[in-house]
């Protein structure tokens, strides 16, 4: 018998997450406010990072103090871009994954789903996040349970209507089932995009981290781990695609966060994406990241849920 996922009711809804401020129907709408995870929480502190380390699979252990710093600039950018910035509350359970907001929740329309995470250490995450929408007002439209699994690094919109999600280690059918029976509203159509098995279920393979928007015809993608009939579907809605270079996978230049049509956030570090974005017009801005995002394999997607963009 399969699992049913827990569903939320409340009068008028989608009045409810406006009134919270919440909503996102989009990757590329100028981005109005988000929710991150600070290191000095997610880390807690120096000593928390090299007795854990090896066990959440970073490549290296994080120096706390510089990525407080490299934190600290990013929260800065999207300051200046006129982003409201709330943070992750609800938990005193330290973990370095919870730096990357976005995967334990995914926000819609009409409020937010709860994940159910594909890696063990971070199985606590999603009710911390419920937590926090609690504080927040944010409405909580239903929870992934049973045996789905389902990141918010996986799901990924298209349009004003349709979300790409990634099947794969961190996100399974039973998760993206579970996904449409919360969102069975006829407003959103659910778009299953299987990944590859890369470097298996240890490592961290999501769909952002080989697919970011970057506006609503343009898209920055890892062609070689790119499934073939997704890489069609996108080309056959016109969206223009810019790939990135092998050299620059590794750091993370496949992931990029649109703060607004055609500007973005990355990584410094990775030059000849940078320049095949601006080449097609996007204002790219970026950060130093390495101990924030290199050594944990999220870039600035991984680090921001989205909670309001603008409609496009």
């Amino acid at each position: 018998m399969r699992s049913r996922p827990t569903r939320e009711t409340a009068a008028e809804p989608a009045r409810s997450a406006e009134a919270a401020g919440v909503g996102c129907r989009s990757e590329t709408g100028r981005l109005e406010r988000v929710l991150l995870a600070d290191p000095r929480h997610a880390f807690a502190s120096q000593d928390v990072i090299q007795n854990r380390w090896r066990e959440f699979g970073f490549r290296g252990p994080p120096d706390f103090k510089q990525a407080v710093a490299e934190f600290d600039r990013f929260v800065d950018l999207l300051t200046g871009f006129g982003v409201v910035v709330e943070y992750l509350t609800g938990t005193d359970r330290p973990g370095l994954d919870a730096i990357y907001a976005r995967d334990a929740s995914v926000v819609v329309g009409g409020g937010a789903v709860l994940g159910r995470m594909g890696k063990r250490q971070r199985q606590h995450e999603p009710s911390a996040h419920g937590q926090t929408f609690a504080s927040l007002g944010v409405p909580i439209l239903g929870s992934i349970g049973g045996s789905g699994l389902l990141e918010g690094g996986d799901v990924v919109w298209i349009d004003d209507n349709t979300l790409a999600v990634g099947s794969g280690y961190r996100t399974n059918p039973e998760g993206i089932r579970q996904l449409g029976v919360v969102l069975a509203d006829g407003a959103t159509d659910l778009s299953t995009v299987p990944l590859p098995h890369w470097r298996g279920p240890g490592s961290v393979l999501h769909l952002m981290s080989i697919f970011s928007p970057v506006d609503r015809d343009l898209a920055l993608v890892y062609s070689p781990l790119m499934c073939v009939p997704f890489r069609e579907t996108l080309l056959s809605r016109s969206i223009e695609i810019v790939d990135v270079p092998d050299d620059e996978f590794e750091t993370l230049g496949a992931n990029v966060l649109a703060v607004a049509p055609r500007r973005c956030v990355m990584l410094d570090g990775n030059p000849q994406t940078r320049a095949r974005l601006e080449a097609k017009g996007v204002d790219v801005h970026v950060f130093a990241g390495n101990e924030i995002c290199v050594k944990g394999d999220g870039g600035p997607t991984c680090l921001t849920r989205p909670l309001r963009r603008a409609h496009e």
